[in-house]
């Protein structure tokens, strides 16, 4: 007679185990933080608002939430616990320049105001949360530039788009100056051309009238 192990037993033993887990997952991720939006373009000086939400239920106390936010995963933005938001745990960096929401709380939204960006603001905002019956996390990405470097891009960028162009015909032909210089230096060589011919055929005319009277005396002396 074959015995039967423990071990012919584990397929059927797995699967219903497997299948409780994922069970389980399903439920444990019903709770999700989300972003209202990905990633944020900013100028220096301005100020954003950056928003996630969370799944909430019925009549959740603030007292049960448990909220902390970074950059980067280092710098502390805010700290909310047990309904206490804890400044002193806040990054110096954002003393002063953080204003939450707490009323967008109790709707499972967290709206955080960043005001006086600088550029070292940029990079991964994460938020983690913790409601007792669920926790989660979600980041977006911020990037600040600028605002002088902005300044002197857009103004550059007629100059360049301008030196790209094709240049004027008036760019490609000779100047006014030169043209009016080549017709006067013209003008003046012929004028000096027509007066030195004038001059020689004048003489050569008047040599010939002198010379024929002597040529008429000669012909007419007796032999």
């Amino acid at each position: 007679m074959k015995k039967i192990w423990i071990m012919d037993f584990m397929p059927f033993l797995v699967v219903p185990l497997w299948t409780s887990i994922l069970h389980l997952d399903f439920v444990k991720g019903s709770f999700v933080v989300d972003v209202t939006q990905s990633s944020y373009q900013a100028e220096e000086n301005h100020n954003i608002t950056l928003e996630w939400t969370f799944t909430t239920k019925p009549d959740t106390p603030l007292s049960a939430l448990k909220i902390l936010c970074s950059l980067n995963n280092d710098l502390t933005l805010y700290y909310l616990r047990d309904g206490v938001e804890f400044s002193e745990v806040q990054d110096k960096k954002f003393s002063g320049r953080v204003q939450s929401d707490k009323d967008a709380l109790r709707e499972g939204r967290i709206r955080l105001q960043l005001s006086r960006l600088r550029t070292e603001d940029s990079g991964l905002y994460l938020c983690e949360v913790d409601t007792g019956y669920g926790r989660g996390y979600n980041s977006c990405r911020v990037t600040v530039s600028d605002a002088n470097f902005t300044k002197s891009s857009t103004m550059t960028m007629p100059l360049l788009s301008r030196s790209l162009q094709t240049p004027d015909h008036q760019d490609t032909t000779p100047t006014n100056g030169r043209f009016r210089v080549a017709v006067v230096l013209i003008a003046f060589i012929s004028a000096v051309a027509v007066a030195g011919l004038t001059v020689y055929f004048c003489c050569h005319h008047q040599h010939q009238t002198q010379k024929h009277p002597e040529e008429d005396e000669t012909e007419t002396l007796p032999v």
